[in-house]
Formats: structure tokens, C-alpha cells, sequence
């Protein structure tokens, strides 16, 4: 009785599991084959066989100024395989020494790559790395079984890590993201619209072309010409490159721009870095040090106090004010000059780069007057520039102000700038007073020459009048002049106008004794300015440091090569000596009492 009883109960189980299976076996060929009321089995091989597919899309290109291509799309070949197919074949070891042989890799790296033969399929070299056209005429002559070439877009800059900084790159996401630089901000351009296909294959995955359902081409992305001049671009790297090697800076970097329109000709930094391995490249060295390096500027910002003291007619630049021999103290602290003055000019002060000179303009000035020029000369805010990652520079508001800060922020303390900041003060100065808003993108068309957008120049404030404008570029004419701080700078044939400076670091709990922020800028031609020019450098470390002697002779090789290839005729007249510079005031020196 008890046998028949377990007998039974193995016998109904058995059932059960039996049921179970045949329920389970009904639903995956249900799931695999769609099968369903009113489906044939034509439209379920249909459905089987249907696949969708996005179109690849070309990239637009980035052009300078003259139509010179600085990136475009290449389609370039990367090296994939089936450790399945290989290893079916017995040759794993094969494959792997042509492949080392061929890319120059050790076999044995090539062997943990493809000796998997649970995979269908790998990126032998990983995904992204493209090969170069020898490799892979060579390795298509190879006819290795279970490898093979496969076409891929890859973003191509051919003058390699020039313009880097101001370029960018493109990630190697799908996508083909751009990140950093005009890749970036005008991305949405530059990328275009990828197509779509709708199609069937047959039992070899290859596409059945009369069974093509729908096609939607893509739309290549807008090409993208810059205000930047490749042969200017040249000039500046290259005189950058020897003055970081000369001086043994940590780095520097130099802009070019037309004085009256706000266009950007040249934009560079050293280190540099190649747009194509920026995964090997370290975020310091990506760094556009140009409009993302907030620096104190040191004596480059005494012409603001200047130009503002002029305008406002508080000053003349015959003016005497007595430098106190090299200290002063002001609220119990005291200031210094590099080198020890008596009674100096307005004219001198500038020229000599005193500081205890454009501390008493800046105290005659007054807090809220300087701070409103200062706003009106765009420090503390971002200009505007087509390229992420600007900086605003800093500029406390008054409240914040110690009661030595106007005696710093005149020399150039107590404050940051950006490069580009600090020369569109510059800009303005030699632009009769007119601050224009600098550019670096000149217009953006289609693949049919559409023009998408178009820039003009633009005109942001007018700090200072025009006749203080021609007063204060008098006076940074003679800074160039024997017995000023930028001889150095002067450039054979044309007169030139600028200011030096040279700003101790800042560190905790102080500024540094041997760490210097070197700068010049300047314009060219001074009677009719074209081109304005910065050049700074982070650190040099040779035993004179000071921004004239440093900066003023990269930016002479810049200017004096700039200027010719543009074109730009020297308008050269003699000029008057002294404070008679300034037309109807008598020359310094009998004022000097020296």
C-alpha cells in the first residue's frame, strides 16, 4: 500500500514538471518567434531580420581667417577581430606575432587580447586607436583570418598642437563630443545631424539593398572660420617657444588683436599639448592661460589710474609729485620703487614705472572714481569671448577695500586680470578711447555657403575721451623711448607704445622674493594703432626678471614680424623728447631738478 502511494505521488510530480516544461518551451518559442494571432511567419522573419541604424556624420571644419583648414574629419581605419573565428583556426600565436610585427607591440600583449575564444568580437588595439595607412595596407595584404578593418571618423588637426588651446578636441564617445576650446562652444555647429537607415539582412547580417525600407541622410556639420591668422599664430608660438626655453619660464602666452575691431589674429600657450592624445595630456597643459589665468598684472595696470586721473582732469601729465627717493609710507605701511626717484612727472611716472608715483594719482583719484573706471575698462568681468572657460579676473567692490588697497590696486595689486582683459585696456586706450569687444569666431557657413552667423565688431564703453586717449598714448610712446622700462619692446621703422610689468606671486602670507609674473604690452604703429599685443610669462627664472627686459623682447620679434607680413607701413616721424611729447608743455628735465 505505502509503495503504491509514493508510486503515485512520483507519477503526478513527474506530470507537474512535465506541464511545467511544456509551458515554459510554449512561451520562448512564442517570445523568439512572435508568434500571435494574425502574424504570418513571413512577417516574423521580416521582424527578425530588420534592423535600424544611425547614419555617420562628418564634422564641420574649423578654418582661420585666409581659409587654411585647422581641423577637419578624416575616415581612418581601426583594428578589430574574432578571438572566436581566430581561435577556430588554430593560429592565435600567428595572428598575434603579424600583428606585433605590423603595429610594432609585443605578441604576448596582442596574445591576452585576442586568445579569448568565448568573444565574437574585440578593438585589437583599443577602442579609438586609429591606424596609420601603412599599417593598414599592410595588415590588409596580411589576409589574417578573424581580423579585419573597420572605417572610423576621427577628428584630424593638421598643424598638430597649434592653435591647441583655442581649437579643443573631440572625445571618443559615439557622439564624438566636442570638449574644450571652439570644438565646444560651437559644437551644436560643428557636429551636424546624423542620418537614419531602416533596412533588412539576410542570414549573413550582410543588407538585403532592395529590401531597404527608409533612408535619411545626415546633414554635415557648418564649418567654422576663425578671426585667427595661421601665419600670425606661427610668429607668436614660435617666439613663445624660444622665450620659455631662454628665460626657463614655467609658461607663458601671448595674444594678438586688431585695435579697431576687437578680432583676434593670434591666441598661444606654452606647454602645449596634441588635440589628438588628450588623454595623455595633463589638465594644467590644456589650460587656455589667456582668458583662464587670473594673475595680479603689477605696473601694466598703472595706465588705468593714469588715463582716469587725465580724464578727469586731475592731473597734467607735467605734473610733479615727489617719489619720496624709493619708500613712502602710507597709513603706516610702506611702499617701494624698484629704483629710488626724487620728483617725477606724470610723464616720467609712467615712463620709469614708479610705483609710489601711481599710488599718490590713484589717492587723488579716490576709491569710488577709480573703482567706477576700472569697471568701465571691463576688469572684473568676462569680455565676451567665444571660448569657454574665461575667467572675470577680480575686482573687490569698495566696501571690501583696506585702507591701503587704492595704493596696491594702482600697481597692480590687490587685483586680478586675464590676459585678455588687461589688453583690451590696452585696446581701448590706442582706440581713442573706445573699448571693443574682442572676437575670435569671423563667421560660421553650411556646406552650401550659407552664411549661419556673422560677427561685427562691437563697441562696449568708452572709458576715457578721445583727447585723453591720444595724451595717454603720447605718454606710452616714450616708455619705449631710451631711459624708459620697455626699450626692449621697440620695434626699427615704426614707434611703439606700451607699459611693463613685473608682479611679484602671491603666497601665503605674503608675495615672493624670486617668483615673478613678467608681462609687456603694446600697440603698433603708435600714430595710427593696428595691432595690439601682450605677451606675460610665469615665472622666468633667469637673474633679471623684470617685465621689459623679459616680455619686451618676444613681444619686438611678434610686432616687427606681424606688421610686415600684414602689411602695415610704418608711419615714422620723429617724437618730441620729454614731456613735449605732450603738444605745448616743456620737457621734464627742468623739472626733475636732476
Amino acid at each position: 500500500m505505502i509503495e503504491r502511494r509514493y508510486r503515485n505521488r512520483l507519477i503526478g510530480l513527474a506530470i507537474l514538471m512535465m506541464l511545467a516544461l511544456a509551458g515554459v518551451s510554449t512561451r520562448l518559442v512564442y517570445l523568439h518567434f512572435h508568434l500571435g494571432p494574425g502574424v504570418d511567419r513571413g512577417t516574423r522573419i521580416t521582424a527578425m531580420r530588420q534592423f535600424r541604424e544611425r547614419l555617420a556624420v562628418g564634422r564641420g571644419k574649423i578654418l582661420d581667417r585666409n581659409g587654411n583648414v585647422l581641423a577637419l574629419d578624416l575616415v581612418k581605419k581601426e583594428l578589430c577581430a574574432s578571438p572566436a573565428e581566430i581561435a577556430s583556426n588554430r593560429n592565435v600565436q600567428t595572428v598575434a606575432e603579424t600583428i606585433g610585427r605590423i603595429l610594432n607591440v609585443e605578441p604576448r600583449v596582442l596574445m591576452d587580447r585576442i586568445n579569448r575564444p568565448e568573444r565574437q568580437f574585440i578593438y585589437v588595439a583599443g577602442f579609438g586607436h586609429v591606424l596609420e595607412d601603412d599599417q593598414a595596407e599592410a595588415l590588409l595584404r596580411a589576409k589574417l583570418p578573424g581580423v579585419f578593418l573597420q572605417d572610423i571618423m576621427m577628428r584630424s588637426y593638421p598643424r598638430g598642437a597649434s592653435l591647441c588651446h583655442v581649437l579643443g578636441y573631440v572625445n571618443l564617445e559615439p557622439e564624438r563630443n566636442g570638449c574644450a576650446g571652439i570644438e565646444q562652444r560651437w559644437d551644436r555647429y560643428l557636429r551636424g545631424v546624423p542620418g537614419l537607415l531602416v533596412s533588412e539582412r539576410d542570414g549573413h547580417r550582410r543588407e538585403l539593398y532592395d529590401r531597404r525600407l527608409l533612408e535619411i541622410k545626415s546633414c554635415p556639420g557648418a564649418n567654422v572660420t576663425l578671426t585667427i591668422d595661421q601665419y600670425v599664430q606661427y610668429i607668436v608660438e614660435r617666439a613663445l617657444e624660444t622665450a620659455v626655453r631662454e628665460q626657463r619660464a614655467t609658461a607663458a602666452w601671448a595674444i594678438v588683436e586688431r585695435v579697431r575691431t576687437g578680432e583676434i589674429l593670434a591666441m598661444a600657450n606654452i606647454p602645449t599639448f596634441d588635440p589628438r592624445a588628450f588623454r595623455a595630456t595633463a589638465p594644467d597643459a590644456m589650460r587656455n592661460r589667456c582668458i583662464a589665468n587670473n594673475y595680479e598684472p603689477g605696473s601694466t595696470f598703472k595706465v588705468t589710474v593714469v588715463a582716469a586721473a587725465l580724464n578727469e582732469k586731475l592731473v597734467t601729465p607735467a605734473q610733479i609729485f615727489d617719489c619720496e627717493n624709493g619708500t613712502w609710507f602710507y597709513q603706516r605701511r610702506p611702499l617701494h620703487d624698484f629704483h629710488p626717484y626724487g620728483n617725477l612727472s606724470v610723464a616720467d611716472i609712467i615712463k620709469k614705472s614708479s610705483n609710489i608715483g601711481a599710488a599718490k594719482i590713484a589717492v587723488l583719484l579716490g576709491n569710488a572714481r577709480l573703482y567706477a573706471y576700472l569697471k568701465q575698462f571691463g576688469i572684473g568681468e568676462c569680455t565676451g569671448i567665444e571660448l569657454p572657460g574665461e575667467e572675470t579676473g577680480l575686482l573687490y567692490p569698495v566696501s571690501k577695500w583696506t585702507a591701503i588697497s587704492t595704493t596696491r590696486i594702482a600697481i597692480g595689486h590687490e587685483v586680478a586680470v586675464t590676459a585678455l582683459q588687461m589688453l583690451g585696456v590696452l585696446c581701448a586706450i590706442a582706440n581713442d578711447g573706445v573699448r571693443m569687444k574682442p572676437y575670435i569666431i569671423q563667421q560660421v557657413t553650411d556646406t552650401d555657403g550659407r552664411v549661419l552667423y556673422q560677427s561685427v565688431p562691437v563697441a562696449v564703453s568708452q572709458p576715457i575721451r578721445p583727447d585723453t586717449a591720444r595724451l595717454m598714448k603720447s605718454l606710452l610712446v616714450r616708455v619705449t623711448e631710451e631711459g624708459g622700462t620697455g626699450t626692449r619692446a621697440r620695434v626699427e621703422g615704426y614707434n611703439v607704445g606700451g607699459k611693463t610689468g613685473t608682479a611679484q606671486k602671491a603666497i601665503p602670507g605674503g608675495y615672493s622674493d624670486t617668483l615673478n609674473m613678467s608681462s609687456f604690452m603694446g600697440f603698433i604703429p603708435a600714430e595710427d594703432p593696428q595691432l595690439a599685443i601682450i605677451v606675460v610669462l610665469d615665472e622666468p627664472s633667469n637673474d633679471v626678471r623684470t617685465g621689459g627686459y623679459v616680455a619686451g623682447p618676444v613681444f619686438k620679434e611678434i610686432a616687427e614680424q606681424s606688421v610686415r607680413y600684414l602689411d602695415i607701413a610704418p608711419q615714422w616721424r620723429c617724437p618730441p623728447q620729454g614731456d613735449a611729447a605732450v603738444a605745448g608743455r616743456p620737457g621734464p628735465d627742468a623739472n626733475l631738478g636732476i
